[in-house]
């Protein structure tokens, strides 16, 4: 525990790691300022240092995720060309499954608050699903010029499935459910044999 009156180094990714921690291990119910500042190892009061309220900080810890894995989606266009289409677009959907995702997500779902909180900060242009889907079809557009998806394949819907599918398990995953990756690899999958994208790293046949 970080003595009182010494600065807590990245406190706030601190935290938010320690948040997903206690409900992946107990669910939403378990989360409390006080069982995450303990799980972090800091002073009681950090959390409320930093964050008005609880309501607060998971709206914050959500929007975080939302604009870690918008950032690995926009890094996707230096990756046409490259690897395999399906093992690219992969990398992205489950990033959103990283660090409890599916139980972060169900956390805001029961804190009325933090969810209209994180709508907000989306509708006035913090990174979300659709930054995701915008990035995801730029890619696939890259990769239809260089010939690795099919020219009569649509970007777009491509991106919409995959984005509407992780927001679908995101919501409907909780402790004791199955694991929701694999049927978001599944999918990729599908998607790539469907709209004629290559598994390999040349152009697509046909």
């Amino acid at each position: 525990m970080a003595p009182r009156g010494v600065a807590t180094p990245d406190v706030r990714e601190r935290l938010f790691a320690a948040a997903e921690r206690v409900v992946e291990k107990g669910g939403p119910g378990a989360l409390t300022s006080r069982s995450v500042t303990a799980e972090a190892g800091c002073a009681k009061g950090l959390l409320h240092a930093h964050f008005a309220g609880l309501d607060e900080f998971v709206a914050e810890l959500c929007l975080d995720r939302f604009a870690r894995t918008a950032a690995k989606a926009r890094a996707l266009s230096g990756l046409a060309g490259q690897g395999t289409v399906a093992g690219n677009l992969d990398a992205v959907a489950l990033a959103l499954f990283d660090s409890g995702g599916p139980a972060i997500s169900g956390l805001a779902m029961t804190r009325p608050a933090a969810a209209l909180r994180i709508r907000e900060a989306l509708e006035s242009g913090a990174p979300g699903f659709a930054a995701i889907q915008e990035s995801i079809t730029g890619y696939l557009e890259d990769e239809q010029k260089l010939g690795r998806l099919a020219r009569t394949s649509d970007p777009h819907t491509v991106a919409l499935a995959v984005v509407g599918t992780a927001h679908h398990l995101l919501m409907t995953s909780w402790a004791g459910t199955p694991d929701p990756r694999p049927s978001m690899t599944r999918l990729v999958a599908a998607l790539v044999e469907d709209q004629g994208l290559s598994f390999g790293s040349g152009r697509a046949q046909g």
